[in-house]
Parts: C-alpha cells; structure tokens; sequence
C-alpha cells in the first residue's frame, strides 16, 4: 500500500494546482477516493490497480488518469473479461436471470389473472403499475448484489408498497388527468427509490448520488441496445413465422415484447455493473456530443414562439416541454460527471445551454399562467405549473454557479453538490402528485 499512498500524494498534488479546486474539496475528493480503493481491493483487485481504477471512475479529474490509463489498458480490460476461477461470475449472471425471469413474470401476471383488465380499464390499470411491476425486481437485484442492509431493503419495499398502494387505492377514472399524471410521476418516485438500493442507504454521499445518476445514464444507454436487438428478434419472428403460414403478431406484441422489455431492465442494470470501474463511462460522452446541438435546437425553439407570437400551453405540449427540459439537466449533469481541466469552452457552452433552457421554461410558465387565470386550476395545470418552477429553481441555481465556475470563483464541486441534491427534490414532488393530486382534484 505504500506504492498507492505516493500514487495519491502525487494525484493531490497535482489537484491543489487547479484553481477550480479548494482545499476542502480536495480533502473530500480524497475522502471518496480512498473509499473507492478499499471497495475495489475488497472486490479482488490489487491496490494499484484499484487506485488506477478509482481515479478513473471519478471523472477524469487529471492528466494522471488518462496517463495511468494508457499505461494500464491491458489490465483494465481484463478485469471485464477473465471469469474468477470459483465461477463467481457465472452464479451473478444465473441471480440476474433469476431476477430478469421475476420482472417478466410479474409484468404478464395481471393479465394472467384477470386483476383490472376489462374494456375500459385495462391500458389505464397497466400504466398505472408498470413501474411497480418492472422496478421491483431491479430494486431487489440492486438490494442483492450492493449486499444491502435489512433497514435499507425494508425502506425500499416500504417505498414500492406505497407505490403499490398509491397505484391502485383510489378508484382511478381511466379517462382522468389523475390517471395520467399518476403513470408519469410514479415511475419517477420509484426510480429514485431504486436509487437508495443502488446507494446501499447511503443517500446524504454527493458522490454516492453522482454515482446513481452515471448509473442511470449507462442503463439507459444499454436499454437503448438492448431494445433495438429487441427490434430486430421481434422483426425476424414475425417475418420468418409469416413466411411458413403461421401469425406471431399475438406471441410477440403480448409476450415477447413485454416480458423481453421488463427482463430488459434487470439485464441493463447488470451490464452497467459488469464494466463498472473498467470502461469509461458512455454517458458523459454522449452529452458532450449533444449539448452543442441542444442549444442549438433550444435557441431555435425560442426563435420560433417568439415568430408564432407565444406558446400553446395544452398537456402533450407541456409533456414534451418538461420532457426537453430535463433531458437537457440530464447533458448538464453528465457533464459534470466527466469533469477535467482544460476544458472552459466545455463549462462556457453548458453555460449557454443552460441559459437558453432558462428562457425556455419562463415562457412555458408565463403561457401556463395565463392559462390558468383563463380557465383557473385543474390537475394538469396544476401538476405543470409545480414541475416547471421546480426546474426553475433548479435551472436558475445552476446557471449561477456555471457563471461562477467560467469566472474561476467557485470549484465545479458545488455545481455537482447542488445537482446531486436536488434529486430529493425531484422525488418528493413525484410523491406530491402521486399521493395527494388524487384526493385533491379527483377523476375530473
């Protein structure tokens, strides 16, 4: 270990040279990254390759990371490929199928069953609880391979019963705004509570959070793959059954497609797991590719309300808003998470993405404003209204520390702090329209 302890001599060193960094950040930069190289060296690894390992996960913060990855390459990909001699290995992928089996399981069980499946309830009744049914098994796979405590595992099958019991307690109008609203946001509130299975209850660590949003990102990523191969299965049954007289379309559009997508998800879970610690995140490259062009398409947005003389505030629109407004969070965020010196133009850019989604979301609520003193409160409005001035706050904060991080008066430390929390945020407003829009606006 006194190799790894002049490793991190040098790699704070050079940290307490950037002028984005202080002293207290350094020392919890260090912090974190001494936990990461106790966690690798417990999982097998040899201390320097953990420390390797760890200062890499981190986000690139130095010259020394991509130096140390050049140099170690080799050593890195094995640790994706070699299969540990007990077959260790072999046994995660039998759970993680075992888990994958439970979400199709679960998915198809309702109908199965016959449990709110009738004329006008059964799409209703399914997008209510389909994020009951599909995040469950990931929570409980999550809960399993983090080796989570009895307490956090009991928090997170309280956070899913309350799911459950908010899914299906009040008598649901299919044709409601609840109903919809209630589809949207409760997906929400359980991703997040499968975010305190992945932490292992360790919700307060910033970078504990950092690591659940990389986490998100790469799963997304990987559901992406895994859906275009989806793609492409369901389109050769259906094609190659056609050819020999026989019709898939019920065996593929009631049985493959969903019990592939919800196994999908524990699948997905599992793949960004393996290459933990050992490929470089996708994520953050992604959104260094996509800022650029969301802010080009945000400003031409702009453009255009301002040319059609305002916005049409109805409820697919303000979706696709809020939607366009949090995918544009996301880039920032992932941007964070793959932070390095050198790279101003990177924090100048994000700076005017940044801005101009500020802009955007003001004239959402002005036109949303004026809607409702037209036609006064309903859930949509209500719900709308809520989300943007939640994204406000959390844009207009933002925008500030980008400011202060492009000036070199405030380390990119803070922005990353203020991101990672407002997670919480996003989750208790979830629960708000989850549990009390119901009881407050009813099946109008």
């Amino acid at each position: 270990m006194s190799d790894v302890e002049t490793q991190i001599a040098a790699w704070r060193a050079y940290a307490e040279k950037r002028r984005e960094i202080g002293t207290t950040d350094t020392d919890e930069l260090e912090d974190h990254l001494r936990d990461r190289i106790d966690e690798l060296v417990a999982t097998g690894l040899a201390p320097d390759e953990a420390f390797l390992v760890a200062v890499k996960r981190m986000g690139s913060l130095d010259a020394l990371t991509r130096e140390f990855a050049r140099e170690h390459s080799d050593r890195l990909w094995k640790q994706l490929v070699l299969v540990d001699a007990d077959g260790e290995k072999d046994r995660d992928l039998a759970v993680v199928l075992g888990f994958a089996a439970l979400g199709a399981v679960l998915v198809k069980a309702p109908a199965l069953v016959g449990v709110g499946y009738d004329d006008s309830g059964d799409l209703a009744f399914f997008a209510r609880n389909v994020a009951v049914l599909v995040l469950a098994p990931l929570a409980a796979y999550l809960c399993w391979s983090r080796d989570a405590s009895t307490r956090v595992c009991a928090a997170v099958a309280g956070l899913f019963g309350l799911g459950v019991v908010a899914a299906n307690a009040y008598p649901f109008d299919p044709d409601a705004q609840v109903t919809v609203l209630t589809a949207i946001h409760l997906p929400i509130a359980l991703w997040l509570a499968t975010g305190v299975a992945y932490v292992g209850g360790d919700w307060r660590d910033a970078r504990a959070r950092m690591d659940f949003i990389r986490f998100t990102g790469e799963w997304v990523v990987y559901m992406a793959l895994l859906a275009l191969g989806g793609g492409v299965l369901s389109a050769l049954v259906l094609g190659t059954f056609d050819t020999i007289g026989y019709q898939a379309d019920e065996f593929v559009g009631e049985w493959l497609i969903p019990c592939g997508a919800a196994g999908a998800v524990v699948v997905a879970a599992w793949m960004v797991e393996a290459k933990k610690s050992v490929v470089e995140n996708m994520a953050p490259v992604l959104g260094a590719v996509f800022a650029p062009l969301f802010a080009l398409a945000l400003g031409a947005l702009v453009t255009g309300i301002v040319l059609a003389g305002g916005l049409d505030v109805e409820r697919d629109t303000l979706i696709l808003f809020d939607l366009l407004l949090v995918v544009v969070l996301g880039l920032l965020v992932y941007g964070i998470s793959a932070y390095g010196p050198g790279r101003e133009w990177s924090d100048l850019l994000r700076l005017v993405l940044v801005a101009v989604t500020l802009l955007v979301d003001v004239i959402v609520l002005i036109a949303l404003a004026g809607r409702i003193g037209d036609y006064g409160f309903s859930a949509n409005r209500t719900a709308a209204l809520g989300e943007n001035l939640v994204l406000l706050a959390n844009l207009g904060w933002s925008a500030l520390l980008l400011l202060r991080l492009v000036r070199g008066t405030a380390p990119v430390t803070r922005l990353e702090r203020w991101q990672t929390s407002y997670l919480t945020v996003y989750a208790a407003w979830a629960w708000v329209v989850v549990l009390a829009f119901p009881l407050l606006f009813g099946n109008d």
